[in-house]
């Protein structure tokens, strides 16, 4: 086993890297059902990744996984009846950056706290 087939293998363990597509979708259709106002943005291949769709819901917490490329992405806002946008056209949306940074913010706080204790 070389290098980079064992970082191969820690990502697929992470879970966006699955080869079932049947699970992806049913945790997209949970997520989609528990969070509020999901639009979902495709991402496109890069040499690490295949075409991957990341959900954001209205508060900006956001998840990602693989869409069975370009016209899987379609089939997948048709079937959770969400919006689809081009990530490369439209861009993230400020809300997941706010999110982002706001999680930033309390891991550098809880950090801090648990130093003062």
């Amino acid at each position: 086993m070389g290098l980079f087939d064992k970082l191969r293998g820690r990502r697929r363990a992470g879970g966006l890297a699955t080869s079932d597509p049947a699970a992806d979708l049913r945790y997209l259709h949970q997520w989609v059902a528990e969070h509020v106002g999901v639009e979902a943005f495709v991402e496109p291949k890069t040499t690490v990744t295949d075409v991957t769709v990341v959900l954001v819901a209205a508060d900006g917490e956001w998840t990602r996984r693989r869409a069975g490329g370009y016209a899987g992405a379609r089939r997948l806002s048709d079937r959770l009846q969400i919006p689809v946008y081009d990530v490369q056209k439209v861009g993230y949306p400020q809300r997941m950056r706010d999110f982002e940074e706001r999680r930033r913010i309390e891991r550098k706080r809880a950090a801090r706290e648990e130093l003062e204790h």
